[in-house]
């Protein structure tokens, strides 16, 4: 059982860890507001994979591999990163009050722009569908849906722990780095949101086209 635990959470890390958008969110927010801000973007992302978990559990996945909405969701998503990238950029080059700017977002909830990411992501359905399916069959403990589904509720403590890591030392760091490289971190994240924005563009694009 301690195993199995420590497990889940190595797989939360997993999942919540490596660079992606919600992350490079996260340094953003955290690097310019402090630890709250960057906190309730992580926590808006683990909601939003509550969220897919859920779905996972009441058999909607085929709904969503639907090609319908396949292309629905990755134009989405590719659409809201490319905003919150060109936002960011644009953030770079004006030299208003971060605050103020923040004031003049669509996306000025942390919690709101960490879920809306997070639910837009492609790799965030396949890699809990991949999860769920394993627990379901490679540990004997596990012998129904329900008791998978709180196994994966386990995986989301990872999350948690990476989350408040990531917040704590982006809310202690801001202390040590002057505003310009601030700037210079809020400027690279842009960059790259956009770039995943357009890389997802293109995967919708295929997607329509074949």
């Amino acid at each position: 059982m301690k195993f199995s635990l420590l497990q889940n959470i190595l797989l939360g890390l997993s999942l919540a860890a490596p660079f992606g958008p919600v992350n490079v969110e996260i340094v953003k927010r955290g690097l310019n507001s402090g630890f709250k801000q960057a906190f309730a973007t992580g926590l808006g992302a683990m909601t939003a994979d509550a969220t897919y978990l859920t779905i996972i559990f009441f058999g909607l996945v085929s709904f969503l591999k639907m090609p319908l909405m396949k292309i629905f969701f990755a134009l989405a998503g590719s659409l809201i990163l490319i905003y919150l990238g060109v936002s960011s950029v644009k953030d770079f080059l004006d030299k208003t009050d971060y605050d103020e700017k923040q004031n003049r977002r669509f996306f000025k909830n942390p919690y709101v722009a960490g879920y809306v990411i997070a639910l837009s992501c492609p790799i965030t359905i396949v890699w809990w569908t991949g999860v769920f399916g394993a627990l379901l069959v490679s540990q004997d403990s596990i012998q129904t849906n329900f008791s998978a589904y709180l196994s994966c509720l386990t995986i989301l403590l990872g999350c948690f722990i990476w989350i408040v890591f990531l917040s704590a030392a982006l809310h202690w760091g801001r202390k040590i780095v002057n505003e310009k490289f601030i700037g210079f971190v809020s400027l690279i994240a842009g960059m790259c949101l956009a770039g995943f924005g357009l890389a997802f563009l293109c995967r919708s694009v295929h997607l329509i086209i074949h």
